[in-house]
């Protein structure tokens, strides 16, 4: 596979499947918060399968990540979830499988939606940040560099 100026290689293995699977789950658990919310979503899944630390080690694989048990994602439990991929949001899957990063989810492996403000530490992860209804936790460089 030769590339052009400007492309990126995936950095994390994926099939056609594992791009559809993603992009559901980016839609299922980010749309709310629009495209960027998406991506950020996007980004915690892929630095899961990168990571190969803390909870994350048996993980290889997006559909490992979107089915992790315990440990996964709510949106598998919802109906929304099992929807169709839609062509917008398998564009936003491939960026954040070809690498692309958004903060605050940039080293992420965790996120969620509190009530209110968010926790400075979460299940003893830092904050790296908030965007809109999510707040998201990222590990240190030394507990998981691969993020990194």
């Amino acid at each position: 596979m030769e590339l052009k100026w400007g492309e990126r290689m995936a950095v994390i293995p994926s099939t056609e499947k594992g791009v559809k699977l993603l992009a559901r789950l980016m839609r299922a658990e980010g749309e709310g918060d629009g495209q960027l919310g998406m991506l950020l979503v996007g980004n915690t899944g892929v630095n899961r399968v990168r990571g190969d630390c803390i909870d994350f080690k048996a993980i290889n694989s997006i559909e490992d990540m979107v089915y992790q048990s315990p440990g996964g994602f709510e949106a598998t439990q919802k109906g929304y979830f099992y929807q169709r991929a839609r062509d917008k949001d398998i564009r936003l899957a491939r960026r954040t499988i070809k690498g692309e990063r958004f903060h605050p989810a940039t080293n992420s492996l965790w996120f969620f939606m509190p009530e209110g403000s968010c926790p400075a530490q979460w299940f003893g992860q830092w904050n790296s940040g908030r965007f809109k209804s999510h707040c998201f936790y990222s590990p240190l460089q030394s507990e998981c560099p691969r993020v990194y």
